[in-house]
């Protein structure tokens, strides 16, 4: 690097990094960061010059956080529109002739142009995208993935298939080998009901792509049952058969068959959408350790499945993608949540799609949300439940004793990223699903925690005993294989104590340390000293502490005594 002042040059030599900081993740970077590594990248060097006057332009000037429904259509067509544009970094036509300075110097120019393309999507066509990897290191070892495997599987999420599919990587792998065959694996499929499951298969069905629906997490539980020796039978969370894998008809064609080789399966996705757990499921082991910060596998890694097939891991990559607003990002688990600083736009999005007696009745709180005479939607804002929630638990500021919305939101994000609150994007058509009523089934009692289904059972038994005691029989019909809600032993013990004759705190009333130095403190509380007596006289006489005099005051002045004395002698 070479900075310029006046007519001196000084040159910087740059420090030696280590082997490891290149095969780093890197999703953002901030302007000048951006700026340095593209100049790095390009192999240039720059001078630097000092300005006056320097006007700074923020780089953002629209509302980050949500969008109205005309403007999220706008931005959605615009999306489309520009689809095609959304491509993924090609390695560049090389051959075993070449030499390796030669090689890195012709994939960086290929790195650095296919960056400009996405530069200028976002700067001129003013198009809002998803973070996505920066370093050059990680996609080689995508290139090298795909031209080992011969059957490339991407693992996207269940919840929002279609953010976390890449059209392009499809692409590209035909474009290196026409043989190669691509696969979508649809993972955390047991977060979809079976009408959702059967929507986005004939989605699939219809634009020709080859999809298979998969659960870990279901796998693994399957996999201990097996090895503690207990059957999975009756499990109602397995998949439909014909729902489960529809991509039978993908034939894989291995070149020289005179010398049979194993079967290559790259597996590629991003670093959330359990594509380690899908590993770790398929060998019925724990192989790959599972982590959600992207840049975990540094180097893709190959596993023996099985005596013919080989799987290919890749590290985990944030494709380029489109996205409206920042708060879908943080929702969809792409952001990081313990790093965000404005939260209103997120748990915004989620108010609007979980109802909000579903979120009362999972955290047990009442949300109390404006009515509609004042201006009300009927939907609860973030600040009305995030209020609600921190001062159901307790969550206040240091200092303050106001709620601690941003821990609140925190927790609540937390829970809707790992599917407690759940919401599931449903396929584009034409006319569109509506949300709400693609989503009607996953708000029910059954998906609720164990606790609070016994808890509103006993509410709902009681308020409906006398009107419908048929109802009631069949809402216990419903419930009795669940066991009724226990009192902890932490709660009784505190009844115990609170409620007892002559225990606890009953008929006590605690008062905050500061109340005996207040007006009404101060009349039953113990008598102040001579000296306190004397300083409050003062202050309320005007006067100085010294020269004040209490009325009831004991001293001899055995001065003028004395005085008086030797004027009588005279």
């Amino acid at each position: 690097m070479v900075l310029a002042k006046s007519k001196n040059t000084y040159v910087i030599s740059e420090r030696p990094e280590a082997s490891w900081v290149k095969m780093r993740s890197i999703t953002e970077q901030a302007g000048l960061e951006e700026f340095l590594s593209t100049a790095e990248l390009a192999g240039t060097d720059f001078t630097a010059e000092k300005f006056d006057s320097v006007k700074i332009i923020h780089p953002d000037q629209r509302n980050p956080y949500l969008l109205s429904a005309g403007e999220e259509k706008e931005a959605l067509s615009k999306h489309k529109a520009h689809q095609d544009r959304l491509t993924v970094p090609r390695r560049p036509p090389w051959n075993e002739d070449m030499k390796k300075a030669e090689l890195e110097t012709s994939e960086r120019e290929a790195f650095l142009e296919w960056r400009r393309g996405l530069a200028q999507l976002q700067e001129q066509d003013d198009l809002f995208m998803t973070p996505f990897e920066r370093n050059i290191e990680v996609w080689r070892q995508l290139w090298r993935v795909i031209e080992r495997s011969d059957l490339v599987v991407q693992i996207v999420d269940a919840r929002n298939p279609l953010l976390f599919r890449s059209e392009d990587l499809e692409a590209y792998v035909k474009e290196v080998d026409r043989s190669k065959n691509n696969l979508l694996l649809v993972n955390k499929a047991d977060m979809l009901t079976v009408p959702q499951r059967q929507a986005w298969a004939d989605y699939f069905a219809e634009k020709g792509i080859a999809f298979s629906f998969f659960s870990a997490s279901l796998a693994k539980t399957l996999n201990e049952a097996e090895e503690e020796g207990e059957d999975g039978k009756g499990n109602d969370d397995t998949l439909p058969q014909e729902e489960e894998n529809t991509a039978d008809g993908i034939s894989i064609n291995i070149a020289n068959s005179d010398h049979p080789r194993k079967i290559t399966v790259g597996l590629v996705g991003y670093p959330n959408v359990g594509k380690s757990s899908t590993i770790n499921a398929m060998l019925g082991a724990k192989k790959v350790s599972v982590s959600a910060t992207p840049g975990k596998t540094k180097h893709f890694q190959t596993i023996h499945l099985s005596p013919a097939i080989i799987l290919c891991d890749c590290p985990g990559l944030v494709f380029p993608n489109f996205a409206t607003t920042k708060a879908e990002l943080v929702c969809n688990g792409i952001l990081p949540i313990d790093q965000l600083r404005e939260f209103t736009g997120p748990v915004g999005l989620v108010c609007q799609r979980i109802p909000k007696q579903f979120l009362e009745a999972v955290y047990g709180i009442r949300v109390l949300i404006r009515p509609f005479e004042e201006g009300g939607t009927g939907i609860p804002t973030a600040e009305e439940l995030l209020v609600a929630y921190a001062t159901a638990r307790g969550f206040t500021k240091t200092g303050q004793g106001q709620p601690d919305e941003a821990r609140a939101a925190r927790y609540i994000l937390k829970a809707y990223v790992s599917g407690k609150l759940l919401f599931c994007c449903p396929p584009p058509r034409d006319p569109p699903f509506d949300i709400h009523e693609f989503n009607r089934e996953l708000y029910d009692t059954a998906h609720l925690p164990a606790n609070r289904q016994g808890w509103i059972f006993e509410e709902a038994e009681d308020s409906l005993e006398a009107d419908n005691p048929d109802h009631v029989k069949v809402m216990h019909a419903r419930h009795q294989s669940q066991a009724p809600r226990t009192q902890g032993e932490k709660s009784a013990r505190i009844d115990r104590n609170f409620f007892a004759d002559g225990r606890g705190s009953a008929g006590h009333l605690s008062m905050p340390f500061n109340y005996k130095y207040s007006e009404r403190g101060s009349v039953p509380s113990k008598p102040l000293s001579g000296r306190k007596q004397k300083e409050m006289a003062a202050l309320v006489d005007g006067v100085d502490p010294s020269e004040a005099r209490l009325p009831n005051d004991k001293r001899h002045f055995k001065g003028k005594k004395a005085r008086g004395k030797s004027v009588m002698e005279e």
